[in-house]
């Protein structure tokens, strides 16, 4: 089980790499939030059968903590001009944040907040953003990854591989529910 959060802690900004990545680089912002809030509620039944084997909705999937990553990237562009606006609405979205206890919690929204940011600063975010989250070693180097991007589109073209990439993370879930 280690190994597997391990391998989450790895992930995760990278996660938010593409998610920053994809806000900024999207032809459609409503489509890109609507299927990160699809993927979100399909994730929910297995992200809650590996965590607990039943049907609780204690704490809510990784998707949640992304698609509200990707609303306050969404408020922070629209209300740019009204930032104390902008910064009560952030606000509400961190307690909502905290009150769903969506994965990585607090820290991690603040976390894709930090990232979409620094954006332009990627040694800054090699420094600061592992301070915000556990296993910093792990967090240290995922970032280093995203420092190799040379801001081209990667392989991914086609929509197969997309929706793959998409249900790649709840059926996975359900394949560690069933082995156990």
């Amino acid at each position: 089980m280690q190994l597997m959060l391990m391998f989450g802690r790895f992930a995760f900004p990278i996660f938010v790499f593409l998610l920053v990545e994809g806000f900024l680089n999207t032809r459609n912002r409503k489509k890109y939030g609507l299927n990160l809030f699809v993927l979100a509620l399909l994730s929910e039944i297995p992200f809650n059968l590996m965590n607990g084997g039943a049907l609780l909705f204690a704490k809510q999937n990784v998707m949640f903590t992304l698609l509200l990553g990707y609303l306050a990237m969404c408020c922070l562009e629209h209300f740019k001009n009204k930032p104390i606006l902008s910064m009560v609405i952030l606000l509400i979205m961190f307690l909502i944040t905290r009150y769903m206890h969506a994965d990585y919690q607090t820290a991690g929204f603040v976390f894709i907040l930090l990232m979409y940011g620094l954006r332009k600063e990627k040694v800054i975010q090699c420094i600061v953003a592992p301070v915000l989250l556990s296993m910093k070693a792990m967090v240290f180097m995922s970032l280093l990854l995203t420092c190799l991007y040379n801001g081209e589109r990667g392989f991914i073209k086609s929509k197969f591989w997309k929706y793959f990439f998409y249900a790649f993370y709840p059926l996975h879930m359900l394949v560690i529910y069933l082995v156990r």
